[in-house]
């Protein structure tokens, strides 16, 4: 495959790698959407509605970002990516044998440490992912080949929920968990597909972990790119914060519409992200990703303002839809700047470092969401939210006067 071949998707399909890690993605989503669904029903079902309970899932679904990610990305750098994502699935359905065996003793609670294990895991196996994508994928196909791994997880933002709903309400948690597992060997095998890892791929470190995470950091710090990424990622996190639980209060309190119209929102935001996936592959190859990047996020910054300002069902729900074409630009212009600007034996921990930073500004302003709103009402927290979005758009702007590649300081910061 040469470069200036066309970086379309019937020459990524053709791709081992592309269709190895589609497939094995294919199998994941429907283990991790059976188990969010099932999980979710079943202990709301077992603890009559407990709220404390039902938020335990979303802690434990969301708690290993922060402690394990950078270990993760660490580990994923030291370690041979291949072999570190068939473990990850290998361990992720044993641990749901332990659960089903817990479970068949009286200890329902177990289903917990499905989604906290398989979470863990996950921490693991995604960087080593992002890493064989820049083994693997020709630089000129990255984009496009970001897009069509971001339209699948679209698909299962629509699809997923109902495949759960249909397991867990057919058949039992134990059939549900079951699914998991076998959904969890199903990727490990479609993983086996893959080529062999490189000789020089996760060889022995002669380093300790503690000087490969500083060396993380440092090598974050010595890119201009990366370094303004960061920035960007907490001004977007900082406003997604503050309107992410507020969806409901939208509905019901600005529109004045029932709590199950809540269903129609993420409904057209799952259709729009497919669309926008698919409109985002068509036009990669013309435009960069920072640019990609900044379009997204300059949208999602005028929807969310006019989501706030509006009171009208259908035009809000219009803003809605185009929220959701926007978004795939901005998830398909981050993977690909960090793979285009990101040395092979760094990409675990940039990734380990920079998630954490969008992760963790945005569960600041989801905490003070609430006692906002009771403060300066709902109208305002938009604004300010879609303002937020226009600064990450400021923090980028100088990114459009870079060449993509390794910047020269950051090469300097692997020999220190």
């Amino acid at each position: 495959m040469t470069a200036n071949q066309p970086a379309s998707a019937l020459s990524l399909l053709s791709n081992r790698f592309v269709q190895a890690i589609l497939m094995s993605t294919l199998f994941l989503q429907i283990g991790i959407w059976v188990r969010n669904i099932a999980v979710l029903l079943y202990v709301k079902k077992m603890t009559n509605d407990d709220a404390f309970a039902v938020s335990l899932i979303s802690v434990a679904e969301f708690a290993p970002i922060f402690v394990f990610s950078f270990i993760g990305g660490t580990f994923a750098d030291r370690w041979r990516p291949k072999k570190t994502m068939v473990w990850c699935d290998l361990l992720s359905a044993v641990s749901i044998l332990a659960v089903l065996f817990a479970m068949e003793n009286g200890t329902w609670h177990a289903v917990f440490f499905a989604t906290l294990i398989s979470a863990i895991l996950s921490q693991f196996s995604q960087p080593a992912g992002m890493k064989l994508f820049k083994l693997h994928v020709p630089e000129h196909l990255v984009q496009t080949g970001m897009s069509l791994y971001q339209t699948l997880f679209a698909v299962f933002m629509i699809f997923g929920p109902v495949v759960g709903t249909f397991v867990y309400q057919s058949y039992d948690i134990e059939t549900a968990i079951g699914v998991m597992g076998a959904a969890f060997l199903l990727s490990a095998v479609s993983l086996a597909f893959l080529p062999r890892d490189r000789d020089d791929a996760g060889e022995q470190q002669s380093s300790r972990v503690l000087e490969d995470i500083k060396a993380g950091f440092r090598y974050v710090w010595s890119s201009k790119i990366l370094r303004t990424l960061g920035g960007g990622f907490v001004a977007a996190g900082l406003g997604l914060g503050l309107i992410q639980p507020m969806g409901i209060f939208l509905i019901t309190e600005r529109l004045g519409k029932p709590e199950d119209y809540l269903q129609w929102f993420l409904l057209v935001n799952g259709i729009a992200m497919i669309i926008g996936g698919v409109l985002a592959m068509s036009f990669s190859s013309k435009l960069s990703p920072q640019k990609l990047l900044a379009l997204g996020m300059t949208i999602d910054s005028i929807a969310m303002i006019g989501m706030g300002l509006s009171k009208d069902y259908w035009f809000t729900l219009s803003l809605q839809f185009i929220s959701g074409l926007a978004l795939p630009c901005i998830q398909i212009g981050i993977n690909t700047l960090i793979l285009q600007n990101t040395k092979e034996s760094f990409i675990g921990r940039v990734n380990g470092i920079l998630t954490p930073m969008f992760m963790g500004s945005m569960v600041v302003t989801m905490m003070l969401s609430g006692l906002m709103k009771n403060a300066i009402s709902l109208v305002p927290m938009y604004i300010i939210a879609g303002l937020f979005f226009l600064l990450g758009v400021a923090i980028l702007l100088p990114l459009f006067k870079l060449q993509s590649g390794i910047a020269p300081a950051a090469e300097k910061a692997l020999a220190e």
